[in-house]
């Protein structure tokens, strides 16, 4: 009998789930959106928070690099506590312990505690990813795709409105209310949570926390699809923060000179990326998720072009977010879908093993974008997004022609 994969095996192996109302779904897409929005607030305040604390152009990105390093650890160390640990009462922690890291931001009066309180703030967003394994271990089989689609436009929505929110209340009270006014909608959603969310949830693993670790590094070695999908969350969620982190730098500057809303209003051009998330689910949940994969990594590539013409109009700009962000969901809750489904008992290790590719991508396109700007300005860094979007449509064709060649792997 083979004995290395029991780990990721559950005493609710067998538990098929009744399924989840739309109300309580919604409840976990805004919570959702709540807790990833606090970890883009920093991208269009990049310039306001250099110059309160005197951190150059080329540095900056690392206030986005700290979070999402953050977010990592967290992915790996916290999400995993949702296989062990009541989801519910673990949501609602981290969500309040959130709230405390969120007043450190707003209140910090130095680099240092700032990039200390930041640090926290990412550490506890990964509240995010727990809700999302919460949402897929409640929902019936048949339609978990639908569901985790739906969680993750609130994912996405939370990011855009991140933008656009941070980059007005930044015009209007200066960057700290914005992390002020994130941790009184966070007390918000705990309170909701509270009240809403199911007090009966799945059995959990009797493993001990260290063999839990363990085991999400099995689903590496296990999973071939895990790994696969891994590799394209981290290189789409590249191109996504190369433009994100760096797009506050040419807007803010000549010809332009755009206010933080205006430049935070950009984000609702990507709107489209929130609604196309959960028919990506439904396409997946049909057996279309290599197709619907195929086709918006091919997007992802064409959506450089019109955003390399930022400096002839920014209609061009609109439109390519529009066209990369869609891309980026899409693929991404694909992954999503496809992966829960191999293991359904193992949610919330699968989330943290998948989502740390995702995180390490967002860190790295957020130092490089920064870094590429201050060396060739917009032009370079479409050639990276570019770069990066390319290596993987090429990943995934390599993917695909292995897999048709040797159909067991």
């Amino acid at each position: 009998m083979n004995t290395s994969a029991q780990p990721i095996q559950l005493a609710s192996q067998k538990q098929q789930p009744s399924g989840i109302s739309r109300m309580v779904a919604l409840l976990f897409a805004l919570c959702s959106g709540l807790a990833v929005a606090n970890i883009y607030y920093a991208q269009p305040l990049l310039d306001s928070m250099a110059q309160e604390f005197h951190i150059s152009t080329s540095d900056i990105g690392i206030v986005v690099t700290v979070t999402q390093i953050c977010y990592a650890i967290g992915l790996l160390l916290l999400v995993p506590l949702g296989d062990l640990l009541n989801r519910r009462k673990l949501i609602i922690m981290q969500m309040s312990l959130s709230i405390l890291a969120l007043v450190v931001v707003g209140t910090a009066g130095s680099s240092s505690v700032l990039f200390i309180g930041l640090a926290i703030v990412g550490l506890l967003a990964v509240v995010t990813q727990t809700l999302v394994a919460s949402a897929a271990s409640l929902a019936a089989p048949s339609e978990r795709g639908y569901i985790v689609g739906l969680v993750t436009s609130g994912i996405v929505i939370g990011i855009l409105l991140a933008r656009t929110v941070a980059g007005g209340l930044n015009d209007w009270l200066g960057w700290r209310s914005v992390y002020l006014v994130s941790a009184s909608l966070t007390l918000l959603g705990v309170v909701a949570l509270s009240f809403m969310m199911p007090k009966h949830q799945p059995a959990k693993t009797s493993l001990r926390y260290s063999t839990l670790l363990l085991s999400v590094l099995q689903l590496y070695r296990d999973m071939r699809i895990l790994r696969v999908r891994g590799v394209l969350a981290m290189l789409v969620f590249t191109a996504f923060s190369i433009l994100w982190t760096s797009m506050v730098l040419p807007l803010s500057d000549s010809p332009f000179n755009l206010s933080h809303t205006a430049i935070g209003a950009f984000g609702l051009a990507g709107v489209a990326g929130a609604l196309a998330a959960t028919r990506a689910g439904q396409l997946a949940d049909r057996g279309l998720g290599q197709k619907t994969t195929g086709i918006s990594l091919l997007i992802l590539l064409a959506s450089w072009l019109p955003i390399s013409y930022i400096h002839q109009s920014l209609w061009y700009l609109i439109l390519g977010v529009v066209l990369l962000d869609l891309s980026v969901q899409a693929v991404h809750v694909t992954n999503q879908s496809l992966i829960y489904a191999v293991h359904p008992e193992a949610q919330s290790r699968l989330t943290a093993a998948y989502m740390i590719f995702y995180s390490v991508g967002s860190a790295v396109g957020s130092i490089a974008s920064t870094q590429i700007y201050a060396l060739t300005g917009w032009i370079g860094v479409c050639w990276l997004g570019a770069g990066v979007s390319a290596a993987a449509l090429v990943f995934w064709l390599w993917d695909r022609l292995v897999t048709r060649q040797n159909p067991q792997r």
